[in-house]
């Protein structure tokens, strides 16, 4: 390897990089000089990072709390390469300022929360989580669950994740209604989605699902308004960004009746208060923010993040800028 890239430390803070392909691993430690691992088994916290990044060149970031104090501390710091979509996370104006690349991974955990997707939707439809409890506790229950055949599903978003919720949905004889400024009609219509307006998702839609980044527009976008227009009964799958949803509205509507149920796998805080009613809500599944925790998803973020962090260490173009040496892409 290149002798200036041997002189590069790196912090990984994910801790499914190379969990699953430990080439990964191999493959980094070869190229640089040093790699840091995250051996606290969680997201790292800001002061976390302070202690963490000063020296390093590159930093393979999960979902830690990368804000202006953490990046003050980086001295060195060239490239945050993002193992995984999201970068609200990560302070860009800082990063920008200090002139750090940021770089995600668009597509590669697509297919996994995805499947979770279609996984949390026929488990509300089917009320599996409540037959699971039921039958342990001795009980033998005649539950009358809900067909996705001739149901309408609606997904805000149509970007990598919505498209493969889509895709895996062509068999199942639903109607599939997407709302998305930027959506390509030509997809949507090999597909068989229809993209429409985000007025007519909310109200046709039987099963909602959110697959949209976080952003100030986004932010809080299911709120109590926009729970009341749709139809009383649906169903609402977040499996994006916990902060997209006014969550006391969400349990508002949960008891009223206006939804039928809801499926989270992210939440605004993360975890969860071991107090709140998001937890034991009756007619709410919860999983723990776990769509891109498969072996394929991992694979796929480790190998996509490994090979734009090492670019931006050579000197050379990464292939899923966010910022490019602080200039918005």
């Amino acid at each position: 390897m290149e002798p200036e890239l041997k002189k590069c430390r790196v912090l990984v803070t994910p801790t499914t990089f190379g969990s699953y392909d430990k080439q990964l691993c191999l493959e980094l430690e070869a190229a640089v000089g040093e790699v840091i691992y995250n051996d606290r088994g969680r997201p790292l916290t800001s002061e976390e990072l302070k202690e963490l990044l000063p020296g390093c060149d590159g930093f393979i970031a999960g979902l830690d709390r990368v804000d202006g104090a953490a990046l003050e501390s980086a001295d060195r710091l060239e490239v945050i390469a993002r193992y995984g979509v999201g970068v609200d996370n990560v302070d860009l104006e800082t990063a920008a300022k200090r002139g750090v690349t940021v770089t995600n991974t668009p597509h590669a955990n697509a297919v996994s929360v995805a499947e979770l997707t279609i996984g949390l939707l026929i488990a509300l439809a089917r009320s599996i989580p409540e037959a699971d409890a039921l039958v342990r506790d001795g009980k033998w229950p005649r539950l009358c669950g809900k067909s996705l055949e001739g149901k309408v599903i609606g997904l805000v978003g149509f970007g990598s994740v919505g498209r493969e919720v889509a895709r895996r949905l062509q068999s199942w004889q639903s109607a599939l209604l997407a709302y998305d400024p930027f959506g390509d009609e030509v997809l949507a219509r090999s597909l068989n989605v229809r993209l429409v307006g985000l007025e007519e998702v909310i109200r046709e839609a039987d099963f909602l699902s959110l697959h949209v980044p976080l952003t100030a527009e986004t932010r809080r976008i299911v709120n109590a308004d926009f729970l009341s227009r749709m139809k009383r009964g649906a169903y609402l799958v977040n499996t994006a960004r916990g902060e997209l949803v006014d969550e006391e509205a969400l349990l508002a509507a949960l008891d009223s009746g206006q939804l039928g149920g809801a499926a989270l796998d992210v939440y605004a805080q993360e975890p969860p208060a071991p107090d709140s009613r998001l937890r034991r809500h009756p007619h709410l599944i919860t999983t723990p923010h776990c769509g891109a925790h498969t072996d394929g998803a991992a694979n796929g973020m480790g190998r996509e993040s490994l090979r734009d962090c090492i670019a931006v260490l050579r000197g050379e173009s990464p292939l899923h800028p966010v910022l490019t040496q602080g200039v918005k892409v």
